[in-house]
């Protein structure tokens, strides 16, 4: 997906987030965060995108931790998050494609990692508001969460704070049914080390597990918003699970 794709993407998630939250009021449980209020989401994803923005204008080439949360609650909770929004929105459709910011993990440039990052992390906290005011998910379009588990798996789980370990060295294949992506997962006493596939499933290297599913279900339920059983677990079901008990990424 490209950059503008991104924005558009967080734009649209952004808002679907804020209107899902006021239905469900900032005292609502969130089902997919367990121990979390609708007030907890608000103020954790107000913060990140607060937190990005300023990455992307101030163009902070080494980590600044955030500001903390906003004592809010309610209505004045909410229009923060707008505002927010709004505002990393902005800043990301203003900043320059030569962009130079700090990143956390490696992208074609600082501005393609804080437009995919932020639409990915809105997406996954627009499915938790949903949760919490109940009712059907807005869908997630097949190209988006293709590239959210490239993300998940490319990404966040390449990095050495990943948990997803094994004592020896084992195999994870994640198919996406509708779009025919593929994902390769070597687990071992090191991080996940990931590769996309291309060609015929007949001619990949075998595994010890396959997870397949739709591309919206493998993305929601890699994320851990939806339960293991969404997906057709072939192999051993070890592996499954944990990916379900280690791998949970806020």
């Amino acid at each position: 997906m490209k950059i503008a794709e991104h924005i558009r993407t967080l734009d649209i998630e952004g808002r679907l987030l804020a209107d899902a939250a006021q239905e469900a009021g900032t005292g609502a449980p969130v089902p997919t965060c367990p121990g979390w209020q609708v007030r907890d989401l608000l103020r954790h994803t107000a913060t990140v995108h607060t937190w990005a923005a300023a990455f992307v204008t101030e163009g902070h080439t080494s980590y600044v931790p955030d500001a903390g949360e906003p004592d809010l609650d309610g209505p004045e909770l909410l229009d923060r998050f707008r505002a927010g929004h709004r505002l990393l929105v902005d800043a990301l459709e203003r900043a320059p494609q030569d962009l130079e910011c700090w990143a956390f993990f490696a992208a074609p440039s600082p501005l393609a990692f804080w437009a995919r990052r932020q639409a990915h992390e809105t997406a996954i906290h627009r499915v938790d508001a949903e949760s919490a005011r109940g009712g059907p998910l807005s869908p997630v379009a097949s190209d988006h969460a293709v590239d959210g588990v490239d993300e998940l798996l490319r990404g966040f789980h390449a990095r050495p704070k990943s948990r997803v370990r094994t004592d020896a060295p084992r195999a994870l294949r994640v198919r996406a049914t509708d779009t025919g992506a593929v994902w390769t997962v070597r687990l071992s006493t090191e991080p996940p080390a990931t590769v996309r596939e291309e060609g015929e499933p007949s001619v990949l290297p075998p595994v010890d597990c396959e997870l397949s599913a739709t591309a919206q279900e493998l993305y929601l339920t890699l994320w851990n918003r939806l339960p293991l059983t969404t997906l057709t677990v072939t192999g051993d079901p070890d592996l499954a699970r944990l990916w379900r008990d280690s791998s949970s990424v806020i």
